[in-house]
């Protein structure tokens, strides 16, 4: 049976998320800037200024956060699959799959890389370089729970890579410009650059219609990554437990996420058009809200002491890792 005691102990929390949720939607009206990182500012603002309210043990707001924080945020990104369709590809040719590959492949390595040049935490490191390599929040939403990410870090990497992309909108058309792209190559260093799908959509319709289009269609064929990506990652942390000589039921306990399985569900109905666009159009609007409630939540359970202790670092690597990327896609488009 449901057992409701258990989901009544998740009403404080999961409200005072909701309430985060909403006020980070009508100030973003206002502001051009990402929601995602404005519910993780206010959410922080809020949980530091109430602290024995949202960490204490006894706290009665705690686990209705921890609930929006884990759970309700897998359920977003299982309804996330509807966007994709998995058509997309075939719209892309070879070269330009090579492209995205390569350049999420080069980010993610050289996230991990710099975070060891500069001592950041390798988490962390792993979490900016996924976050710009693949599809901004969503990755790392999708990935730090196979990867045991802390709520500080997974909230650090969201907003720096969340601002690397605002500043990529204006950026990257300009780079393009410089480089003397034409339309459709413009398209594709903005899509293959930057974090969140709207940053990039924006972007290339900054630059022309034919920008933005090819911008939106290579956006989504990196978001399609996010599937292997997260396979791949399975398999490493499979490795790893069998290093450290841990249970054979704590081995038992890594496989694929269910939310996961939902993922590529919801994009194999998405690809064969089972759905009515309005019903797609739905899901994926309420994929959006939820998400909007666990970054929320996840704003509240971080603790600023921690975020000194770190942010620096991380912006520095952020901001050179996002530099190497926009050159490595130039490279990679004026040669291949």
């Amino acid at each position: 049976m449901l057992n409701i005691s258990k989901y009544k102990t998740y009403t404080r929390g999961l409200l005072a998320s909701i309430a985060v949720a909403i006020v980070s939607l009508t100030i973003t009206q206002f502001i051009s800037f990402s929601t995602a990182t404005v519910a993780i500012i206010i959410g922080m603002i809020v949980g530091n200024i109430f602290y024995s309210t949202f960490h204490a043990e006894e706290s009665r707001f705690k686990s209705g956060v921890k609930f929006a924080e884990k759970d309700l945020l897998m359920f977003a990104i299982a309804l996330m699959g509807i966007n994709l369709n998995f058509t997309m590809l075939a719209n892309l040719g070879v070269k330009t799959i090579l492209i995205i590959v390569l350049g999420m492949v080069f980010t993610i390595f050289m996230g991990v890389l710099l975070g060891k040049l500069f001592k950041l935490n390798p988490k962390l490191s792993l979490m900016i370089g996924i976050g710009n390599g693949v599809c901004g929040s969503s990755a790392i939403a999708a990935t730090s729970s196979i990867t045991k990410v802390k709520s500080n870090d997974i909230g650090i990497s969201i907003a720096l890579v969340n601002l690397m992309g605002t500043i990529g909108i204006f950026l990257a058309p300009f780079l393009a410009h410089l480089l003397g792209f034409t339309d459709i190559q413009a398209g594709v260093f903005t899509g293959n650059t930057l974090q969140a799908v709207g940053q990039a959509v924006a972007a290339g319709f900054s630059i022309s219609d034919e920008a933005g289009h090819y911008s939106t269609v290579v956006k989504m064929g990196r978001v399609l990554l996010l599937v292997p990506l997260v396979l791949i990652l399975i398999y490493i942390a499979k490795k790893e437990s069998q290093n450290n000589d841990e249970e054979v039921s704590q081995k038992a306990k890594i496989g694929v996420p269910s939310f996961i399985l939902w993922f590529v569900f919801f994009s194999i109905i998405a690809s064969l058009g089972l759905l009515p666009k309005e019903l797609e159009t739905l899901i994926s609007s309420v994929s959006q809200y939820i998400t909007l409630i666990a970054m929320s939540a996840i704003g509240l359970m971080i603790h600023f002491g921690t975020i000194m202790k770190t942010a620096g670092t991380a912006f520095k690597v952020s901001s050179i890792l996002f530099a190497l990327q926009l050159m490595f896609s130039a490279l990679l488009i004026s040669t291949l």
